[in-house]
C-alpha cells in the first residue's frame, strides 16, 4: 500500500512538472502568434494594375508593430505572383537585397527583414508575368 502511494505521488509530481514545463512554450507560441496578428492586423490593402515598368507605393514609415516588411497577395486566381523590393529612401534609390526583387504569392512573405523603427521606405512592385493584371495585396510593416 505504501509503495503504491509513493508511486502515485511520483506520477502526480511528474505530471505537474510536465505541465509547468509546457506552459512557457505555449505562452511563447501564443506571444509569437499575437505579434504576428498585430503586425498583419494593421496591414494596408493596395492594388497593383499591370504595367511594363515597376510601380512604387509609399513613402511609408516603419513602426514597432512589425520587425519586417511583409506582403501577401489576396487573389483566388492560381499562378498569380508579384515581384517586390523595398527602397530605403533616406539612403538610396535602389532596392534592398542587392537591388533584387523577391517573388510573392498568397502566403505572407518578407520583403525586408529586421528593419529599424522609423525607417522611410517605398515598396517597388512589378508583375511576375502577364497574369498579374489587377492584383490586390496586403503590406504589413
Amino acid at each position: 500500500m505504501i509503495r503504491s502511494r509513493t508511486f502515485a505521488s511520483a506520477l502526480f509530481a511528474a505530471a505537474a512538472l510536465l505541465g509547468a514545463a509546457s506552459a512557457p512554450a505555449s505562452a511563447s507560441a501564443q506571444s509569437s502568434a499575437s505579434a504576428a496578428t498585430s503586425c498583419y492586423g494593421g496591414a494596408k490593402t493596395l492594388t497593383y494594375h499591370y504595367q511594363s515598368a515597376a510601380k512604387e507605393y509609399g513613402t511609408y514609415t516603419t513602426s514597432s508593430r512589425c520587425g519586417d516588411i511583409n506582403m501577401r497577395l489576396v487573389t483566388d486566381i492560381p499562378g498569380v505572383y508579384l515581384d517586390a523590393c523595398v527602397v530605403f529612401t533616406d539612403h538610396t534609390t535602389k532596392c534592398n537585397n542587392g537591388d533584387a526583387y523577391t517573388t510573392h504569392g498568397t502566403e505572407w512573405g518578407t520583403v525586408a527583414t529586421d528593419v529599424k523603427d522609423g525607417t522611410h521606405f517605398v515598396l517597388r512592385v512589378h508583375a511576375y508575368d502577364i497574369d498579374a493584371q489587377n492584383v490586390t495585396f496586403l503590406l504589413a510593416y
